[in-house]
């Protein structure tokens, strides 16, 4: 997924899967202009044709290895969805942020924790693993287009009871981070509030 990247992001991504990926089937998919995280990640997941769809930031802060940690965390029943965390005790953060990012990661964490009463430490963390036919119906009625996404995505995957499983995972902090010191915390904690409202207005209901 490309977010409306000013420079040759979309060219570079497509020579690269096509060199990398023959036979396989694979999209570059452009959004018109800057949309937002929640937009892409809503737009990519249901364009995909896998069983799984594995998000991952373009950084690579956490290795594409880890992905089989999240496999193996789906389980047997193979349902819901795994979270990477970087604040679990066999988290790997290799490469921290700066001090006042980090503080307000947790600071965030302990205000969703307050308004949803979701368990997780860190549901902010970019590398997910989703079963595709779970998080669907979801996805295709969600509203947040920013970074809290997650948060919006993991309450109600939880509230319609679907397994939620958080894995700690191995983390390098990239500089760069496109997050506002201020304007987008503050954002993310009024659209947490909104979820929580429109999951008892019942917008997030199937038809």
């Amino acid at each position: 997924m490309d977010d409306g990247s000013r420079d040759r992001t979309a060219d570079v991504a497509r020579e690269a899967f096509g060199a990398a990926a023959a036979g396989i089937a694979t999209s570059v998919l452009v959004n018109p202009g800057n949309r937002g995280k929640g937009y892409s990640i809503r737009r990519g997941v249901l364009a995909a044709a896998g069983r799984l769809a594995l998000v991952s930031d373009a950084d690579l802060s956490t290795p594409i290895q880890d992905a089989g940690r999240l496999l193996a965390a789906l389980g047997a029943e193979g349902r819901g969805l795994a979270i990477g965390s970087r604040a679990l005790r066999d988290s790997n953060v290799e490469i921290h942020q700066n001090m006042i990012r980090e503080v307000m990661g947790k600071v965030f964490n302990r205000f969703v924790r307050l308004l949803t009463s979701l368990p997780f430490h860190d549901t902010q963390c970019g590398f997910k693993l989703m079963v595709r036919e779970d998080v669907a119906p979801i996805l295709s009625r969600a509203r947040i287009d920013g970074f809290s996404y997650d948060v919006e995505l993991i309450y109600v995957a939880v509230r319609r009871g679907l397994p939620v499983r958080e894995v700690g995972v191995t983390w390098r902090n990239a500089p760069g981070s496109k997050v506002g010191m201020l304007s987008d915390p503050l954002r993310m904690l009024r659209d947490v509030w909104r979820v929580r409202r429109w999951y008892r207005q019942g917008l997030y209901d199937t038809p």
